[in-house]
């Protein structure tokens, strides 16, 4: 699967220079997805490198998800959509990671890479409406759908036969969060666009679209 490090579309822009302090582009990032996408974003801890080792900005050395949680503990009340804030943080962090909080404009539905490539490829040749699509270096795949569907999985895995089997399948919808593209996440590389956002699928799916296909291909993964 081929992935892409940068927004297209209506999220292009100019690459910063190291003149600028965005030398990894994440504030250009953070800026695009609340001036052209119209998300709410979260600042995050980043990964950084201390004593010959990878450890996470947060100090906590047996810290498990290293540049991937907020750099706040009371992150719900840090979510915005201020350009300002956004110059503020990433000037004085330019390496932190770029959290998207769900359950807001979109859901997010999690699943293996191998699986999410199987059910991408089918989801495609039968002309689904798709939304953006993430992959992530711990090999998992990020759908975009309409939020509201975190409680609602559970029945649709029900009706689609899925009901009792342990599939790797999970949602995130409200006071949950997802890390955005071109985050760096843990020691293993970059959050990359698989498809970007763009004018194409300003339009979410709905969940019940894709669980099917998703719930298939996340079967298949289990034997």
């Amino acid at each position: 699967m081929t992935v892409l490090s940068l927004p297209d579309g209506d999220l292009s822009s100019p690459g910063p220079s190291p003149a600028d302090g965005d030398h990894l582009g994440l504030r250009a990032a953070a800026l695009a997805y609340i001036e052209a996408r119209h998300w709410d974003i979260l600042p995050g801890t980043s990964v950084v490198r201390a004593d010959g080792s990878w450890r996470c900005s947060c100090t906590n050395i047996a810290c498990e998800a290293l540049g991937a949680h907020p750099a706040h503990r009371d992150w719900q009340k840090q979510i915005t959509a201020q350009p300002s804030r956004v110059h503020g943080w990433w000037q004085d962090h330019p390496e932190a990671a770029i959290l998207l909080p769900t359950g807001r404009t979109f859901d997010v539905i999690d699943v293996p890479e191998q699986a999410g490539c199987l059910a991408l490829a089918r989801l495609e040749r039968a002309g689904a409406a798709m939304g953006p699509v993430a992959a992530t270096p711990t090999r998992r795949l990020y759908f975009f759908v309409l939020p509201g569907a975190k409680p609602k999985v559970p029945e649709m895995l029900m009706r689609a036969g899925w009901g009792r089997a342990e599939l790797d399948l999970k949602c995130y919808g409200d006071k949950d969060y997802v890390v955005a593209p071109p985050s760096r996440m843990g020691t293993g590389g970059h959050v990359q666009w698989a498809r970007p956002p763009g004018e194409s699928n300003r339009w979410l799916p709905e969940a019940a679209e894709l669980i099917p296909t998703l719930a298939y291909a996340c079967g298949r993964e289990r034997f």
